[in-house]
């Protein structure tokens, strides 16, 4: 079965909260409150989102966490890729992977380019998509056809 992380959830989640209210600092103790998540599970997610860039934090009275750039800028790739890491569905299908069946599988420049599909489809969903109610319209055809093996490799 492919699916998200825990922690990859978690962070979409923990994101999105902080989204709905972009101009307060979030203390993280008020954030696990509010989303129902153990404390130690939603710093640790916010120090990775922190990390990455996503948010940024500010000690003190009116401290706490706000997003780097607004909801429509930040994709979903974004925050799996500061969760998780890159997203490839094999190993070889990601610049820095490393396989010793490469030459001979026949598959992999076919898993690039599912891997480049589901890297398009992330990047086309906002945090500000995701954090609203309203059902997300996905693109009905993803341009796996014309992917290029040199463009699969270098995202």
């Amino acid at each position: 079965m492919l699916k998200l992380s825990k922690m990859s959830d978690y962070g979409a989640v923990v994101m999105a909260q902080i989204s709905r209210h972009p101009d307060c600092s979030h203390a993280a103790a008020d954030i696990a409150d509010r989303v129902g998540l153990p404390r130690p599970t939603v710093s640790k997610t916010l120090k990775l989102l922190l990390r990455a860039g996503l948010l940024t934090s500010q000690r003190g009275v009116n401290g706490g966490y706000r997003l780097a750039r607004s909801a429509s800028a930040i994709t979903v790739r974004d925050i799996i890729t500061a969760i998780d890491g890159p997203v490839a569905m094999t190993e070889c299908s990601h610049g820095h992977g490393d396989c010793d069946l490469m030459s001979s599988c026949g598959v992999a420049s076919n898993w690039q380019r599912v891997s480049l599909a589901v890297r398009q489809l992330l990047d086309s969903v906002t945090l500000a998509d995701l954090a609203h109610d309203a059902p997300i319209k996905l693109p009905v055809q993803l341009p796996i056809q014309s992917v290029a093996l040199g463009e699969a490799r270098g995202i």
